[in-house]
């Protein structure tokens, strides 16, 4: 047995943020499995999504983001954004308002998808410039017949007045802190190879920029962590014919967010795919699937993701011991395949399933 400790354990203060749909039950299920490792946690539970703009009238109440800058931390589960009013997204509104720079979505082998059993990759997306700033046009506006004519009228290209226009936001400040991070996060956890993934070759000024950043801050990392990049479409087909070669890549936002779903698609899809949000004072914890409202309360859906997302959140919280430990009962439960819900089960047989507190039982068992 481990020795009693001489001192009194730190008391974790955590927001959770159940959301809307599967949330709940997925944010429960995750909650349970957290606890059984023993860590000391007290949950202060917040709204947050359409659940939240039907009870309060906010789709990001004011409490919650007072929550989570005061405890630091976050558990969230997925949301819904309704549509025709409020935000573009509420996860991308949330992330711009904590200034939550980094994506953190490592994508790796757990024995589900067996086509691809070597998978260990880290994506690093940026997480608040690029088309997510969502500076748009609408087609027909005044404001859109002055950019058209801005452009036409120094001879950048010749847009025609039918047309809608998005704004690719890409800064070297953006650029600098998310290279650095995927750099350093190599650095820590021993990591060999740190990828840029861009567009260059066509979009010369945006990602350009970001590969231009990229080339010189690998510098400072030479003779530790080896560098080099990827075409996003080139890297497409390499994930799916080698992704073995891949250790850590770091991305503008909108090819991280489309990668990053092509990466969990390898290790067994988005029920498996954890992430994290993290900024200079804070961070998110939450799976990368949606809120999924068809399947809420049927006690159905894969808890998986939000455990893993668990085991990040531990480790942001210093509490390595336990991460592996719940991370490790996960990968049991998976692997003996007794204990799993219908989208692990081959053939998706449901008569050999268990339901989401059910697999989130297994976990727990293997904790004791």
């Amino acid at each position: 047995m481990p020795s009693k400790s001489t001192h009194q354990e730190k008391t974790h203060t955590i927001t959770v943020l159940k959301g809307d749909g599967i949330g709940p039950e997925v944010v429960t299920a995750a909650q349970r499995c957290i606890e059984a490792t023993g860590v000391p946690i007290i949950w202060e539970e917040r709204l947050i999504g359409e659940f939240a703009l039907n009870k309060v009238g906010s789709l990001i109440p004011d409490d919650t983001i007072a929550s989570i800058r005061k405890n630091k931390v976050a558990l969230k589960g997925p949301v819904t954004t309704p549509i025709g009013k409020g935000f573009r997204s509420v996860n991308v509104q949330l992330r711009k308002m904590l200034d939550l720079y980094v994506n953190l979505r490592p994508a790796r082998s757990l024995g589900v998808n067996e086509k691809y059993p070597d998978i260990d990759i880290v994506l690093v997306r940026e997480n608040t410039e690029d088309l997510y700033v969502g500076i748009e046009f609408p087609v027909g506006e005044a404001l859109t017949k002055q950019v058209i004519d801005l452009v036409n009228g120094n001879k950048l290209g010749k847009i025609s007045d039918d047309t809608a226009i998005s704004l690719k936001v890409i800064s070297r400040k953006g650029s600098e802190r998310i290279i650095r991070y995927a750099f350093d996060y190599a650095v820590k956890h021993e990591r060999k190879k740190v990828s840029a993934v861009h567009k260059a070759n066509i979009l010369k000024c945006t990602d350009g920029l970001f590969l231009k950043t990229f080339n010189e801050i690998a510098k400072e990392y030479e003779g530790t962590v080896a560098a080099s990049d990827y075409i996003v479409d080139n890297l497409s087909m390499q994930l799916v014919s080698r992704p073995e070669d891949m250790d850590v890549l770091v991305l503008p936002n909108l090819y991280g967010d489309i990668i990053s779903d092509l990466c969990a698609g390898l290790i067994g899809g988005l029920g498996v795919a954890p992430g994290a949000n993290i900024g200079v004072d804070c961070a998110v914890f939450e799976p990368v699937h949606g809120s999924a409202p068809r399947y809420a309360g049927k006690n159905k859906v894969n808890p998986t993701a939000t455990i893993l997302s668990g085991v990040l959140m531990l480790q942001y919280l210093g509490e390595e011991e336990r991460a592996q430990r719940l991370e490790k009962a996960v990968l049991e439960v998976l692997h003996e395949r007794k204990a799993i819900t219908y989208d692990l089960v081959p053939g998706r047989d449901e008569s050999k399933a268990v339901g989401t507190a059910e697999m989130a039982d297994a976990i727990i068992k293997k904790l004791k």
